[in-house]
């Protein structure tokens, strides 16, 4: 029947029937004839797991009683700084092919991405910013000057 034994429903009022039976062929006789037949599978409900994963969606469950593993094993630095690089790269490669920015300003922001000067696009983009259009501060404050400048 290809199922275990507490799948299998043999019929009270036939018992003397399948009793009897002790070949394969009468076996097969009574499940043609319907004495014997094969449950349906239980269902496994998933509305338990899905009521929870609704709650922790809103940041319920999540509290340090529920963490296993440190902060590195859950999201590793690794991944993060990998994840980061990408992005940043991502957006020097767009700004290099749509001619904002020339192959040497690129590979100098490029370095810096590396160098972990900028945590997100927003510091590559003021940098790039600042470099086209330098502050214009008229007359440079001596706070601006180099001691061997003067």
């Amino acid at each position: 029947m290809k199922c275990g034994r507490g799948r299998v429903w043999l019929d009270p009022n036939e018992n003397s029937d399948i009793s009897m039976a002790n070949s394969r062929a009468n076996i097969r006789k009574l499940v043609k004839d319907g004495f014997i037949i094969r449950k349906p599978v239980k269902m496994h409900s998933r509305a338990r797991w899905r009521k929870m994963q609704e709650a922790k969606r809103k940041g319920r469950h999540t509290g340090p009683g529920k963490k296993r593993g440190t902060k590195e094993a859950r999201m590793p630095t690794k991944t993060l700084w990998m994840q980061r690089q990408r992005v940043l790269r991502r957006l020097l490669r767009r700004y290099r092919e749509s001619k904002k920015i020339d192959r040497h300003m690129y590979r100098e922001l490029y370095l810096k991405c590396k160098g972990n000067v900028y945590k997100n696009n927003v510091q590559v983009s003021t940098d790039i910013i600042m470099a086209a259009n330098p502050p214009d501060f008229g007359i440079v404050p001596h706070i601006f000057l180099s001691p061997h400048s003067l």
